[in-house]
């Protein structure tokens, strides 16, 4: 079932570094073959090792288009109830709580606009059709589909009743928002979340794991000093439980008191 699922993000954040590595080990061949200077050749070969290690990084550890797993087993211990994906994009998300909270129902919502786009391909004048249609797809292929239902809807302002949810989840989405859109959606999971709910926040890492696989390329609005989310959660009415950093990423559990 998991060849049925694609996520859609870009294939060379997966095989973009195994691609690198092939064109070195061809620019080593060539050089052994010509005899290039020793200097050279040690710089190509620290190229390609550094090439692999970081396609191994990325493909075997972060695995963006891969299943995802909750980053902690704290998130809506219970099992039921129902949970919000705040920019749920291709569902990948959605999936990761549908499957490890098998009683649990999920709205997912996005806007399906400009970073959509961006992000996944297409065009916009048909976003919302195409990008609720590839969510349901893969939801589909892991027999979860029955379980959710899609809301178009911007997370700065959400088409919801206040203490509509149980749970709300958002991962790598909200970090892409500026800092006044940061606070609106922050301020707008709580106001959805019931009394007691909780919020998982997953953003991309200010950390050297990205740093060495990438260096400037992964640039990010989200990745900021370590206590930004902390410190914006709290500011809109949360309490903290548990934070952690997995592999290139950053997750925060919160509470709505």
């Amino acid at each position: 079932m998991h060849s049925q699922i694609n996520f859609g993000y870009p294939w060379w954040l997966d095989y973009g570094h195994l691609t690198l590595a092939v064109l070195f080990l061809a620019l080593f061949a060539l050089g052994w073959v010509r005899r290039w200077n020793r200097v050279a050749m040690v710089l190509i070969a620290l190229a390609t090792v550094w090439a692999l290690t970081a396609f191994a990084m990325l493909r075997f550890g972060f695995d963006v288009n891969g299943r995802a797993t909750l980053p902690t087993q704290a998130f809506l211990r219970s099992g039921t109830g129902k949970v919000l994906d705040m920019g749920a994009g291709t569902g990948r998300s959605t999936l990761m709580v549908l499957e490890a909270r098998p009683h649990s129902t999920v709205v997912a919502l996005d806007s399906f606009s400009d970073s959509y786009v961006q992000h996944f391909g297409g065009k916009k004048s048909d976003a919302i059709e195409k990008g609720t249609a590839k969510l349901m797809a893969n939801l589909r292929a892991a027999g979860v589909d029955s379980r959710c239902t899609v809301q178009p809807g911007d997370m700065r302002q959400m088409p919801f009743e206040p203490a509509t949810f149980d749970a709300v989840v958002s991962a790598y989405a909200i970090d892409h928002l500026n800092r006044q859109g940061i606070g609106q959606a922050l301020g707008e999971a709580n106001r959805v979340l019931k009394p007691g709910g909780e919020f998982l926040l997953i953003v991309i890492a200010r950390d050297v794991y990205l740093k060495f696989a990438f260096g400037p390329l992964m640039a990010h609005s989200g990745m900021v000093l370590s206590d930004f989310w902390e410190r914006n959660l709290r500011d809109a009415g949360f309490e903290i439980l548990e934070q952690g950093n997995p592999p290139a990423t950053k997750f925060v559990l919160a509470r709505k008191p």
